[in-house]
Parts: structure tokens; C-alpha cells; sequence
């Protein structure tokens, strides 16, 4: 039971640690997305594209720039450089609140393909600057989808991997904490309260967290 305990520990703290690599990463690609957006409108407009075209990148454009409104109407806080001295937090508990996030970063990959697409049907969009160019666009924009869906796998192996330990814990009966209860009730029954074996086991403390 104590070994099977470890291993369900274990189990969360190794997917946790997933998660945060994982939401690293993705800050990281997704980070000079909004000013790349800006840069991108700009070169096309210096192009012979049609003002219609134009107009419709920068309308892509501003739902780039603020895509982090998620779909409860709360606008969520902008994405910040990662900072490994202070790594993000495990994943909030309320599926609400990850629903939201999660539509803002699938928005910004939506809106980002929807760009690239635009600028695919215009013969006349070819910079010079490498960053700025179709191809470079595209795997970037494959690059994000990548490492948003390891986030979004990330959140499922943590919510599981809890799952397993919270019933490995706190199963009533079968739980952990309830055979620790147990084990010592029946120290207590057999040498007595008063006991050097109890006193010994009593100090042993299992806390199960409040629902």
C-alpha cells in the first residue's frame, strides 16, 4: 500500500513538472506573436495588394491583438515572458477557467492560419526578411498547434494522474488515510492508550485535504 502511495505521488509530481515544461514551451512560441501579426499587415500593405485584402488582414489582425478575451466576456492577463525562477502553477482546478484559456490560445491559431492563408493568395507578398515569409509563417503556425495540444495533453495526464492518487489516499475505507485510522484504532484496542506502542503510532499524522 505504501509503495503504490509513492507511486501515485510520484505520478502527480512527474506530470506536473510536464505541464510546466510544457506551458514554457508554448509561452515561448506563442510570445512575439502579436507584434509578428503587426509586422506581417505592414508588409502587405507595401505590397500591390488590393485594399480589400489589406482591410481584411488588419481586421485578422485585431483579433490577434486581442484574442486573450475569452468566451465569458473576462479578458484574461496578457501573456508574459517566462520567468524560470517562477514557473507557472499547475493547471487551476476550474474547468471554466482552463476552458477559457485554452479558447484564447486556439483563437490566436485560428486567426494566425486565417493570416497566412490571406497572404498565400497574394503573388506580390514576398519580404526578404526570412521571419516574415509564407513558409517560416507556416511552421510556425504548425509549431504552435504542436505545443498547445501538449499543453492541452499535459492538463489530461495531471487531472488523471490526481484522480488515481486522490482514490490510492482517500478512498473511504480503502484509502490510505482511512487504513491509517484504522491500523491505529486497533494499536490502540490491543496495548491501550497509555501504551508506548500507541503513544508511537498516534504520532504518526495523516491529514486528508477538505472538500
Amino acid at each position: 500500500m505504501r509503495k503504490a502511495a509513492q507511486g501515485t505521488i510520484t505520478a502527480v509530481i512527474t506530470a506536473t513538472t510536464a505541464f510546466i515544461n510544457a506551458t514554457n514551451a508554448r509561452q515561448l512560441v506563442f510570445l512575439n506573436l502579436k507584434t509578428l501579426a503587426t509586422r506581417i499587415v505592414n508588409a502587405l500593405a507595401s505590397t500591390d495588394a488590393s485594399d480589400k485584402m489589406i482591410e481584411d488582414a488588419k481586421a485578422i489582425n485585431r483579433k490577434i491583438q486581442g484574442a486573450r478575451k475569452g468566451g465569458n466576456g473576462k479578458k484574461l492577463p496578457p501573456a508574459s515572458p517566462v520567468d524560470p525562477n517562477n514557473p507557472p502553477q499547475p493547471p487551476p482546478t476550474d474547468d471554466n477557467q482552463i476552458s477559457v484559456s485554452q479558447q484564447s490560445y486556439d483563437s490566436l491559431i485560428e486567426n494566425f492560419k486565417k493570416l497566412i492563408d490571406l497572404l498565400q493568395s497574394e503573388p506580390t507578398y514576398k519580404p526578404n526578411e526570412v521571419e516574415l515569409q509564407v513558409g517560416t509563417l507556416a511552421t510556425l503556425a504548425t509549431d504552435m498547434g504542436t505545443k498547445n495540444t501538449a499543453v492541452i495533453n499535459a492538463v489530461t495526464d495531471i487531472s488523471n494522474a490526481r484522480i488515481t492518487r486522490n482514490k490510492t489516499l482517500y478512498q473511504p475505507k480503502t484509502g490510505l488515510y482511512d487504513i491509517a485510522q484504522e491500523v491505529k484504532k486497533y494499536v490502540k484496542s490491543v496495548f491501550g492508550a497509555t501504551s508506548p506502542e500507541y503513544k508511537q503510532v498516534s504520532k504518526i499524522k495523516f491529514t486528508k485535504p477538505k472538500h
